[in-house]
């Protein structure tokens, strides 16, 4: 054998050293993935928050704007109770002169143990969930005038204001113990009321 052949291949420094410059980039691939999982769950618990909010506040919308309808003129619908925190109020929706249809009595209200915004639909049925991660609901109410009124009989504007949460905290984020809220507030004139 001639002793001048050259043997091919790497030596155990250029291994090491190719693998290491591979756990590296591994690394760095890992982390970059690590980090876009995180942001993903982020922004899709932010986005199921507002889309919660949005479906509670436009439900809440769209029966407060019936309040008080009464084609009869006999069923006396109208807001039965109005609190900072709690609404209740009537509509004579299938117009048989009284308000004793499944729909026709209706109350919202925040359940602060499940945080929840509940609707119960007749004077005696129970609550049922509308929106979860719900943080806060306020309602202030305002008179012909615009000025705010504690008197139902006067109530011609509704202003509620609902806060939503994400449904898990972020350790990342310092305020509200790590929930990322979002408030939404919206103005209703029911139509039938003061006819």
């Amino acid at each position: 054998m001639n002793a001048t052949m050259s043997e091919k291949g790497f030596t155990l420094v250029e291994l090491m050293i190719a693998m290491a410059a591979a756990l590296i980039l591994l690394g760095a691939i890992i982390n970059a993935f690590l980090s876009q999982s995180k942001s993903y769950d982020r922004e899709a618990q932010i986005v199921e928050m507002q889309e919660n909010a949005r479906s509670g506040m436009q439900i809440m919308i769209s029966e407060l704007l019936m309040a008080g309808y009464d084609p009869t003129g006999g069923a006396g619908a109208g807001i039965v109770s109005a609190s900072s925190n709690t609404i209740i109020f009537t509509a004579d929706l299938d117009g048989d002169g009284t308000v004793s249809g499944s729909n026709e009595y209706i109350t919202y209200a925040l359940d602060t143990t499940d945080n929840q915004l509940t609707r119960k639909s007749t004077a005696a049925g129970t609550s049922t969930p509308l929106a979860e991660n719900i943080q806060g609901l306020s309602f202030t109410y305002y008179d012909i005038y615009n000025s705010t009124t504690s008197v139902v009989g006067d109530i011609r504007r509704i202003t509620i204001q609902l806060t939503a949460r994400t449904r898990k905290s972020d350790p990342h984020y310092s305020l509200n113990g790590g929930y990322r809220t979002r408030t939404l507030t919206s103005d209703v004139v029911p139509r039938n009321l003061g006819l």
